[in-house]
């Protein structure tokens, strides 16, 4: 079996990782305008402050949109296509990519509501924040 590629955490994006861990997802959000963003960053896009903390998120939100794959794009997904990869829209207002689980093929539609669930990957100690349709 080919392994899927694993995100590497770093000083910056440790913080996401370990919550994900624990089934909860985070956000940074600035300490100076109050923005949420994601992907992590060391200073905030909006006023360019590098005061920030990772907060709890709502997990929800809407497929802004997505794309299906009939080829794998790495050799650990031969065996899983089709698969969907979906932009999510939170309600914190910041963009997620994630694949969408099997059942959600058939049934997604740009504005679908999602929750966020968390995929453990065993032996490798990373878990995944994925979304799914509610």
């Amino acid at each position: 079996m080919i392994s899927r590629p694993l995100p590497v955490p770093t000083a910056l994006t440790e913080g996401f990782w370990a919550a994900a861990r624990e089934h909860q997802l985070v956000l940074q959000r600035c300490d100076e305008c109050g923005r949420f963003r994601h992907y992590p960053q060391e200073r905030c896009p909006e006023c360019t402050s590098a005061a920030w903390r990772w907060i709890p998120a709502s997990g929800r939100g809407f497929v802004y949109t997505y794309t299906r794959s009939d080829q794998p794009f790495h050799p650990a997904w031969a065996d899983r296509t089709p698969y969907l990869v979906a932009t999510v829209e939170l309600e914190e207002g910041v963009r997620m990519v994630s694949d969408l689980p099997p059942e959600d093929t058939d049934r997604v539609q740009i504005g679908s509501r999602v929750e966020v669930f968390f995929d453990d990957l065993p032996g490798t100690g990373v878990t995944l924040p994925r979304f799914r349709l509610t």
